[in-house]
């Protein structure tokens, strides 16, 4: 007898990795307060004493970069002393003359997703392993969660004692969350649930680890059993393909499985830089291909479609991309 098993992580907000993604949105999203138009490529690097905040930006707004990186690791729990280094400079003009001509600002390959496994459309063991993390709270942490066959056999929890240690929280969603979706041969969670398998761990974030902007990109996506695409979401604004073409996918996906009944559905749209129109639009459902229809994927209408000129992209940065009530989800 054939059976599936499948394996996915989630990581925390206050892991080196998600830290330095919400640094990069955080910064995107003050831009877009006073100027809908800015454009953005902003990498952040952290570890050890020190942000190093790297990248392009034009805008007519001015953000201090340094408040936000600050402000944005002590909403993560972290107190110690923490350096910024900047060096920022502007868009490349030849890659501002493609994005003027309303066309995509980078070539790129999108992977859309959707299945009709659970109510967020996304893969069980993504989904449980994000509830784990959401659980976690202002700690570094990961969790991983193994189904086999639609059922949990295997937990992995690691949570850093940096701060609040009470699992309390941790506890009631392992009872509330995994428990109901436990395999039918397993009689004691505990004999399943690696808890910190290392040992005790109390150094923690930018202090035992380095993290970088879109280093994370299975836990932003699908998790690693669906194709990735292209590049990172986090610090690009929306002229980027590689941020509104996935989230535009997404949408795709989401409309063709309610349209269609389907148990999943993948799209893939290509963009060539400086061209408007994607090279390719496909849409596979259940199995069958076929080409997109009845959507206008210049990045320009996506934008528009999606509202992806206001700020909310800070919050994408937490918890995954998808699956949290954004627009593209709808």
């Amino acid at each position: 007898m054939n059976t599936e098993m499948r394996t996915a992580e989630s990581v925390t907000p206050s892991h080196p990795d998600k830290i330095c993604d919400q640094i990069s949105d955080a910064i995107l999203d003050a831009c877009l307060v006073d100027d809908p138009n800015a454009r953005t490529a902003i990498e952040v690097l952290g570890g050890h004493g020190l942000i190093t905040i790297c990248g392009e930006l034009t805008t007519t707004s001015y953000v201090n970069m340094r408040d936000i990186a600050t402000r944005v690791y002590r909403d993560l729990g972290y107190s110690e002393q923490i350096g910024v280094t900047i060096n920022v400079v502007e868009q490349s003009p030849e890659i501002a003359g493609g994005v003027d001509r309303e066309g995509a600002g980078d070539q790129g390959i999108m992977v859309g997703y959707a299945t009709n496994e659970t109510s967020e459309s996304l893969p069980l063991e993504l989904i449980l392993a994000r509830k784990l993390t959401k659980a976690m709270g202002h700690r570094d942490g990961k969790a991983q969660v193994t189904v086999e066959d639609g059922k949990v056999v295997k937990i992995l929890t690691s949570v850093c004692e940096h701060c609040d240690i009470d699992d309390k929280n941790l506890e009631e969603t392992i009872k509330s969350e995994i428990l109901p979706h436990l395999h039918e041969s397993i009689d004691d969670i505990n004999s399943v649930w690696l808890r910190n398998p290392n040992g005790r761990w109390t150094i923690g974030g930018f202090t035992a680890d380095t993290g970088l902007t879109g280093r994370k990109l299975a836990v932003d996506n699908y998790g690693p059993n669906i194709p990735l695409g292209g590049g990172c979401f986090s610090g690009k604004d929306a002229t980027k393909v590689d941020r509104s073409g996935a989230y535009m996918a997404r949408r795709i996906a989401v409309d063709y499985l309610k349209k269609k009944g389907a148990r999943e559905v993948y799209v893939h749209l290509a963009y060539a830089i400086g061209i408007a129109e994607p090279v390719m639009a496909t849409v596979d459902i259940d199995g069958i291909q076929e080409k997109v229809e009845g959507y206008d994927l210049r990045p320009k209408a996506i934008i528009e479609r999606l509202d992806l000129r206001k700020p909310q992209f800070e919050k994408t940065a937490m918890h995954g991309h998808f699956g949290n009530g954004f627009t593209w989800d709808a």
